[in-house]
């Protein structure tokens, strides 16, 4: 079923590729959605509507979970949900960067099975399912083999370095950012990068499909406590996001200050 699921995935992601680049550098609509939660374009309304018609269509006894349809607690008793952010990295999407993803993944038992995280203005699709490798356009990916924190290559925003995080000094690292968390793990994954870190509270359909990525590549990723995170929850979100090899994540942990 994995394997059956991601090539639904992997069919649907291309396609949000196609609707969402005849959108992108071309100033589309834009809100701001109430409450500070960010912006939203036309151009995200229009992908998660085809997502839902295609992805709910194929399999509809599965659950729904996106950024861009109000949220029921239906999902919590489907076999399967999906797991969807129509476009990662908004912000990134309206400024005309190349830096956004389409994030899809499929959830059964609170485990991610089946994801792709699709960048079409990079061309990079990333696969992965639960008992398959992690593939960047169809080529095996693995995380980089550094261990020690210092001189890392870390994405992550400026506010998760501040010196109350980090008891026994904020760690010497190379400091990059990128707006979509999808993207970010998929970079951990593939090698890129050495490690991202979040220590915000970070939604499911920002994190669930890169989560499986990485993971499958060879990461370690959890919350910022280091436990394992689990999916299609209610409310949907995750404790923060810690993702890189397994020596560097446990000096991460070791390192950061318990955070509740």
């Amino acid at each position: 079923m994995p394997a059956n699921d991601l090539a639904l995935l992997t069919e649907a992601a291309h396609e949000a590729g196609r609707i969402a680049m005849r959108f992108w550098q071309r100033t589309p609509e834009t809100w701001e959605k109430p409450e500070g939660a960010g912006p939203v374009t036309e151009a995200d309304l229009a992908v998660d509507r085809m997502l839902a018609a295609t992805l709910c269509g194929a399999r509809p006894d599965y659950g729904w979970l996106s950024e861009e349809t109000e949220d029921t607690a239906a999902r919590l008793d489907a076999p399967r949900t999906f797991i969807i952010d129509p476009i990662d990295g908004t912000r990134a999407f309206i400024a005309g960067e190349e830096g956004f993803a389409h994030s899809l993944a499929i959830a059964e038992h609170g485990i991610i099975t089946a994801a792709v995280v699709y960048c079409p203005a990079l061309n990079r699709l990333y696969t992965a399912t639960q008992d398959g490798p992690a593939l960047l356009n169809g080529a095996p990916i693995r995380p980089s083999a550094r261990q020690d924190v210092t001189g890392a290559t870390v994405l992550s925003n400026a506010a998760a370095l501040k010196p109350e995080y980090w008891p026994g000094g904020v760690p010497e690292v190379k400091r990059a950012f990128r707006t979509s968390l999808a993207l970010r793990l998929c970079l951990v994954a593939d090698g890129t990068f050495d490690a991202m870190i979040t220590l915000r509270d970070a939604w499911e359909w920002d994190i669930a499909a890169g989560d499986l990525i990485a993971r499958a590549a060879g990461a370690m990723v959890t919350d910022r406590r280091g436990a394992p995170i689990r999916y299609n929850q209610l409310p949907p979100l995750a404790g923060g996001v810690l993702a890189a090899p397994a020596t560097l994540h446990q000096d991460l942990v070791d390192r950061l200050k318990p955070i509740p």
